[in-house]
């Protein structure tokens, strides 16, 4: 029989089978940070048990070979636009260059248009001002951070919708908590949940009930290529977070399940990179930010009961950027995109019920490129091409250890003519920063202008050198300043808020915010001594930096005229010995 006669009889079955529930499926999409492939027990990781993970796989179809980008951004970003992420030119985790180009179109903005209700609960690291912001990109409805990391995971400092709020509990949970009121939520229209968790990455933070099992357990399985260099602690901590997300996509399952949804609802789960530290991933060389399979290898489920045939194993190679077309074709909808995908639309092979070898599909031939910060790395079939210019059967040798480039030597002319290509035309200017510092987007209310992506000048120190969820310290001087590059898009008059803290005895510091000729005077009123937040709640020491009480005082109202300058922070009268801890400011359009 042909294949194309095949395709029709996989849609033909699949799509009716579609007709017996709802017209339009829901659609649940949960994302980690920083879990690796090996770190689920279905997987065969026995240092840890991730029972409703396992039983997801056992309900759905399981990719084998699922890949991502070596670190959190570049996969956010080309799983909300199906296309690689140097084209939506994402070059960095931080300070602007996490930002997700506005010409691309989001897989939330694809499902709005077609009536669904979309929201987003976790780490959104794609862009924090407007209109980067989820709710510029398709969101509706947004809850969580926009940064690559955060400070502090108990009752920590978050945002809902633009406005900064305090969260409840454990962040993980607390993300949970929220997703489960949107699908429990009685609606004609169907959702769009994107949940982010920001777990198990770092800081290791991570409740008693899941910590207490490890702390003094014994670890069966190590990384066989690095013998020596685990951090134990760390692994445990990260096992431990493995579980406790368990435990939360367990209560989410539960509520598709108390609230009718299950057979009608897409369920995707896959991590964002590889393991954050050196620990057993199935013998595979590499990890978060290498391009070699341990780095890019993910764990990948989808799950429809009422559509996709329980027990499946994927074999082909697929990946993020293929999420977007898939789950488009999956519900039946167009996907609105203005530029073509890089990624591919796996629906017939998901819906299929076995009815094509995947050895067979047709896709098998193609190449991923895994790329970021100038390592390159292609898979075809069971092949990967290193950033070290040498063939690997990777199957056969996960550690990467024997060139096979004689042995399959077309392949391996065929890997470095598109290795050429990408590089010739995917990367070039993908990391052009010039693209301005957004400030008062007119759609936009809000505008949170936060220590991370400002300037320190004079004796001003950053907290820390990773800048994600840093703030500024050591401000003494009346020539020291904080500055941000920025275009005003529109003019009016903003309410300014302050998140910061003070010593006692040091309040009273008049301070300036400036741009261009626009000006604010207002004073330091009040006394908020700092209180570090988040050594207590460690696991492990971290590398990045902690987090305060912050607190809030209305400075005043500014004048804003629309253009490019520099906003500046800076002080005039300092009567005290420091000026403040400054955290973020938040721009109110009045």
């Amino acid at each position: 029989m042909k294949k194309s006669v095949l395709i029709l009889m996989a849609f033909a079955a699949a799509f009716g089978r579609m007709a017996i529930g709802a017209d339009r499926p829901n659609v649940l999409v949960i994302l980690t940070d920083d879990q690796g492939w090996g770190d689920l027990s279905m997987n065969g990781n026995t240092n840890l048990s991730t029972p409703n993970i396992d039983q997801l796989g056992k309900e759905g179809a399981v990719f084998d070979r699922f890949y991502v980008c070596p670190v959190c951004s570049p996969t956010r970003a080309e799983f909300l636009t199906g296309r690689y992420h140097p084209r939506g030119r994402v070059y960095s985790t931080s300070a602007g260059g996490e930002r997700l180009d506005l010409d691309e179109v989001t897989i939330a903005e694809t499902f709005k248009a077609s009536g669904y209700r979309t929201a987003a609960f976790g780490k959104w690291h794609n862009g924090m001002q407007y209109p980067y912001h989820p709710n510029g990109r398709g969101f509706d409805e947004f809850y969580g951070f926009c940064s690559g990391h955060w400070g502090n995971y108990w009752k920590p400092m978050l945002e809902h919708n633009g406005e900064i709020v305090a969260g409840e509990g454990f962040i993980v949970d607390d993300l949970t908590d929220h997703a489960i009121k949107v699908i429990e939520q009685k609606s004609d229209q169907p959702f769009f949940v994107y949940v982010p968790y920001n777990t198990p990455h770092s800081p290791m933070q991570v409740p008693d009930r899941w910590w207490n099992k490890f702390k003094d357990a014994e670890l069966k399985l190590h990384n066989v290529n690095n013998e020596g260099k685990e951090d134990i602690d760390h692994i445990k901590a990260a096992l431990a977070m493995c579980e406790n997300i368990d435990w939360n996509v367990g209560r989410l399952m539960e509520s598709l399940k108390t609230s009718g949804k299950t057979d009608n609802t897409i369920v995707v789960y896959f991590s964002d990179n590889g393991p954050n530290g050196t620990r057993w991933n199935g013998g595979m060389k590499g990890r978060k930010g290498s391009t070699d399979e341990g780095g890019v290898r993910s764990p990948c489920i989808v799950r429809w009961p009422s559509v996709v045939k329980p027990g499946q194993r994927i074999t082909i190679n697929a990946a993020a950027i293929d999420l977007h077309p898939t789950l488009a074709a999956m519900a039946n909808i167009s996907a609105v995109n203005k530029q073509p995908f890089d990624g591919q639309d796996l629906a017939p092979l998901i819906m299929n019920d076995g009815i094509f070898n995947g050895n067979a599909w047709p896709i098998e031939e193609r190449m991923i490129v895994s790329h970021w910060n100038g390592k390159v790395s292609i898979k075809k079939g069971r092949l990967r091409l290193g950033n070290d210019g040498k063939l690997y059967d990777v199957e056969a040798d996960p550690g990467q250890q024997h060139d096979v480039s004689q042995k399959h030597a077309v392949d391996y002319k065929r890997m470095n003519t598109v290795l050429g290509y990408y590089k010739e035309q995917v990367l070039p200017g993908y990391d052009d920063n010039r693209r301005p510092f957004v400030i008062a987007h007119p759609d936009s209310q809000n505008t949170q202008i936060p220590a991370r992506d400002g300037k320190e000048h004079g004796g001003i120190k950053r907290s820390n050198r990773f800048p994600n969820s840093s703030y500024f310290t050591n401000w003494t001087s009346i020539e020291d300043s904080i500055t941000w590059n920025a275009e005003i898009l529109t003019s009016g008059t903003y309410e300014v808020e302050l998140f910061y803290t003070c010593p006692q005895g040091d309040e009273g510091s008049t301070v300036q915010l400036s741009f261009n000729n626009d000006q604010l005077s207002g004073t330091v009123n009040a006394a908020a001594p700092a209180v570090i937040i988040g050594a207590a709640e460690d696991r492990v020491k971290r590398s990045e930096s902690y987090e305060q009480n912050w607190s809030r005082q209305i400075l005043g109202d500014i004048k804003l005229t629309a253009g490019s300058g520099t906003l500046t922070l800076a002080a005039t009268k300092i009567p005290g010995s420091s000026v403040m801890d400054f955290r973020l400011m938040m721009l109110r359009r009045k």
